[in-house]
């Protein structure tokens, strides 16, 4: 091969003076193509270049694209002037080649190869008159790919150090948050900052997941297929790679790992297939690692947070129900509580009695209709058992109502006398987390207790003020309830009722039988009066009414209707005597004397034919 003479030593020895100066001065080295596009303006310049265009392999087409030029043709139309990577530049690839188009501007094309899979082609034009030695072109294609080789090292070397100053400020400013969204937020900006040509996407379970615009997938096991690279990395906890030919992209899928598990996987995907070197691979690995140990901070922070709360809704949740509240009272508290901390729709609490199924009061109206029917069915199916629960996050119940509860939460209510379920719902798939079951969990737990006192508590009462024969009021509850009227109402009426010839009964049936006409006539008592008359047991044969805020005219046709009643329902037949008297406010009276009044009345009753109401006036 001829060499360079000394004039064309010199003036190669000038330009190299003159690429030093410039590689001196250079001050940023990250920006790899302003470098190229300097480089190959400086060619032109110094060589008397017309234009000079540097190009690079697109594999997937097998043609060279422009990728720096200093042709402004080329520039605005680069799609048609790609160059095919067919056989013959193959074989012209490692020489310099001098294309003649038959004028006086001659093209100088060669190649250079920068890796196995990664490769170069330099082109320039010039005019005939100033056409270079072929050794001077070898000898600038020489220095050329040592001096693109060195850029390419300076530009990995400051590129790595500028990604890893961006995860350490990424890192600090994540780790000083405790918020989720905050913390995938800061992710997500770090991924688009550090590979700006990727596509990123964040595999996050449910309960890591953000109301922000974030590109989030939700990793599941459905679409095995299509996310099968996500699925592998969260369950292995290493990198995975998938290559696409059909597509010409590279996915990469990185576990985000914390010290108690793994929260998710980062989705890379490449705009090329490409062999990431091991660098690579460590940077991402620890840029997930990371991105999982902040992401497992806010977690933990706010878990204890939300244990914290919990606690707290526990405690006052169970200090209230502990204060005495009636049955009724206690439980729609409870619904309250759990439709507001839970966002729920509707709350049922259904409990057993004599194998029979019984909608408690309080609980949402949806669990009043037919519609509830399905679900009520569904979860005493499944539930059977005092540790059997239920968590559905996409419940399929067929039915052909219209409302559709997609997730479900049900807990049973076994302690003592409480024998049921409650039953938590809403129309949106996977609306209650886990730690939102186990919070309804303890909460029912600690509650059931507190209910079935409260149910035990009303049953002492009642058994105290009732009369175990007849069902009805004792006698003291009675005196209680006309003087508490006589204080707060205007107006009340008494009713005093004798079984007639009780005692005949008693000899000719039994006293068997004698309890069972007492047992007939209370009942007839309770079908004819209100839900707050009192029906009382006076004594013996004797029953009593007290009808608040009830006029004497009004008092008057019920004592006739009960006698009415009793003589046509009563089997063996019987009849009664009433004794009737009233009171009104700014009279002077008291319960002491309205019974005087009765019983006087009764006994003119009795004395005067029996089977009869008579009234006693002032």
């Amino acid at each position: 091969m001829k060499k360079m003479n000394v004039q064309e030593r010199d003036q190669y020895a000038i330009f190299k003076q003159k690429f030093f100066d410039w590689f001196l001065s250079e001050e940023d080295f990250t920006d790899l193509p302003r470098m190229i596009q300097a480089l190959i303006a400086l060619l032109k310049h110094e060589f008397h270049l017309l234009d000079v265009t540097f190009y690079t392999l697109n594999p997937f087409k097998h043609v060279f694209e422009p990728e720096m030029t200093t042709d402004r043709t080329i520039e605005q139309h680069r799609e048609k002037h790609i160059i095919p990577f067919n056989d013959q530049l193959k074989k012209q690839f490692d020489d310099v080649v001098i294309l003649d188009s038959g004028n006086e501007i001659k093209t100088v094309q060669f190649g250079i190869h920068f890796s196995e899979d990664s490769c170069g082609l330099v082109r320039f034009q010039l005019h005939e008159r100033d056409m270079l030695p072929k050794a001077f072109i070898k000898q600038i294609k020489r220095d050329f790919l040592k001096v693109f080789a060195r850029i390419r090292k300076v530009f990995e070397v400051l590129s790595e150090e500028k990604r890893y100053e961006q995860l350490h400020r990424a890192a600090t400013k994540i780790h000083a948050s405790m918020n989720i969204g905050d913390v995938l937020e800061e992710i997500v900006k770090t991924l688009k900052e550090v590979y700006p040509t990727f596509t990123c996407h964040l595999f996050l379970s449910y309960d890591s997941t953000t109301d922000r615009d974030l590109p989030i997938k939700l990793l599941t096991f459905e679409n095995e297929d299509e996310h099968m690279g996500a699925m592998q990395a969260y369950v292995t906890g290493q990198i995975q790679l998938h290559d696409s030919l059909v597509h010409k992209k590279s996915v990469i899928y990185a576990p985000i790992k914390g010290a108690q598990g793994i929260y998710g996987v980062i989705e890379m995907i490449a705009p090329t297939i490409m062999e990431l070197p091991e660098r690579e691979m460590r940077f991402i690995s620890l840029l997930a690692n990371t991105a999982g140990s902040a992401l497992e901070n806010a977690k933990l922070y706010e878990q204890s947070k939300r244990l914290i709360a919990d606690l707290q809704l526990i405690n006052e949740t169970i200090h209230h129900l502990n204060t005495n509240l009636r049955f009724q009272d206690a439980l729609q508290f409870m619904i309250e509580k759990i439709k507001t901390s839970f966002d729920a729709q509707e709350v049922g609490f259904i409990i057993l009695q004599e194998k029979e199924r019984k909608v408690l009061p309080g609980s949402t109206n949806f669990f009043q209709s037919r519609e509830a029917k399905p679900y009520v069915d569904f979860v005493f199916h499944r539930i059977q058992h005092p540790r059997d629960t239920l968590f559905l996050g996409d419940v399929k119940i067929h039915s052909n109502y219209t409302k559709r509860f997609r997730s479900l939460m049900a807990v049973p209510m076994m302690r003592g006398m409480m024998k049921g379920v409650a039953i938590v719902l809403h129309q949106e798939a996977y609306h209650f987390s886990f730690d939102m079951f186990k919070l309804l969990q303890s909460l029912i737990h600690h509650s059931t207790l507190a209910f079935t006192n409260a149910a035990l508590r009303e049953e002492l009462e009642r058994m105290v003020i009732t009369d175990r024969l007849t069902n009805l009021y004792a006698r003291h509850y009675l005196d209680e309830r006309i003087q508490r009227s006589m204080e707060e109402d205007g107006l009340g009426t008494f009713i005093l009722i004798d079984i007639d010839n009780f005692k005949k009964i008693n000899d000719t049936y039994g006293h068997q039988v004698g309890d069972e006409i007492i047992i007939q006539v209370a009942n007839i008592i309770k079908a004819n009066i209100r839900q707050n008359d009192i029906g009382a047991r006076w004594g013996g044969e004797e029953l009593a009414i007290y009808l608040p805020k009830v006029s004497i005219n009004a008092g008057l046709s019920i004592a006739n209707r009960l006698v009415q009643k009793v003589r046509e329902l009563t089997n063996p037949p019987v009849t009664i005597s009433c004794g009737v008297s009233y009171w009104k406010k700014n009279r002077a009276d008291s319960v002491k004397e309205l019974f005087n009044r009765a019983d006087e009345a009764l006994y003119t009753a009795k004395r005067t034919g029996k089977n009869r109401v008579v009234v006693q006036e002032y």
